[in-house]
């Protein structure tokens, strides 16, 4: 009885030995691909404005879940890279949150742009500073030296530190057009590369002010009312879409020639009711 069992022992460890061996032959052997063989991984980068920023980056991710042969690379820079790099080529999608220059359309005919939405540039301050509303005057007035303590414009007695954007912004572009009439900013403007970094200064410094897309207001900061004739406008989508807001635009991405492939695609997919309600999920404005 005690040799049956040994012998049934020996039999069964036998065969576990041959299907561990099948098992690891198997998997040396089988060469079946993690992707379709018959689709190819695709490729497209996209770059330009830090205010479109989220929103491609969104659209990418959830496109992305779905498609898996599709990777798009998003990543910043200001909209003047966005516009360079579309006329260049050197990315397939350039995004931007400005109009494009006449001497942009001069240099880059071939430059296809398409809107995919609007947003509002918020006036921010930091949570502890008692201001709740500024007019465009008082805003111009801050940006270009005039005023420099928040007790001129109906504030406390506290010195006023003024955050811009850099020179290839597309915001700053805006906002020198729209708010400051083409005049210069005070020199001690300290000047962020992001919307993103204008948001942290602002929440880090008790007396500073800055703008930033209507996606990057949150609770770390405070957005200041715009005083105009019909009386104090809070920076929202819905008074964007409803015309009242004075300091809103358009979004763009931008193509070189008609877009095709992945890139079209992608294209397609913002303008589509999903790509749209990202849009609306990111605190922007879509435009279907």
């Amino acid at each position: 009885m005690v040799q049956n069992r040994k012998h049934f022992g020996i039999i069964a460890l036998a065969m576990a030995g041959i299907l561990i061996l099948s098992l690891v032959v198997a998997g040396c052997t089988d060469s079946t691909p993690t992707t379709s063989p018959t689709q190819e991984r695709t490729t497209i980068k996209v770059t330009g404005s830090t205010t479109v920023l989220p929103i491609a980056q969104k659209a990418a991710d959830v496109y992305m879940a779905t498609h898996a042969n599709a990777d798009i690379q998003v990543t910043g820079g200001g909209s003047s890279v966005g516009v360079q790099a579309a006329g260049e080529k050197t990315a397939d999608i350039g995004m931007s949150s400005r109009d494009v220059k006449s001497d942009e359309k001069t240099k880059y005919p071939e430059l296809v742009v398409t809107t995919i939405g609007k947003d509002g540039v918020a006036l921010i301050i930091n949570p502890a500073n008692t201001v709740t509303r500024l007019t465009t005057a008082q805003i111009k007035g801050i940006y270009n030296g005039n005023f420099t303590n928040w007790n001129q414009v109906g504030g406390a007695d506290m010195a006023i530190v003024v955050v811009g954007r850099d020179s290839a912004s597309g915001t700053r572009e805006f906002f020198t057009s729209s708010v400051m009439g083409g005049q210069n900013y005070v020199p001690t403007m300290l000047e962020k590369n992001s919307n993103g970094a204008v948001q942290q200064t602002i929440s880090q410094t008790p007396g500073a002010i800055g703008y930033v897309g209507l996606g990057f207001i949150d609770n770390s900061i405070k957005a200041v009312k715009v005083t105009t004739d019909a009386g104090d406008v809070e920076p929202s989508v819905e008074n964007v879409l409803a015309g009242k807001y004075p300091l809103s635009r358009s979004l763009y991405l931008l193509t070189s020639g008609q877009p095709s492939g992945l890139a079209k695609e992608y294209v397609d997919y913002i303008l589509s009711p999903t790509g749209q309600s990202l849009l609306t999920e990111e605190g922007f404005v879509p435009v279907k």
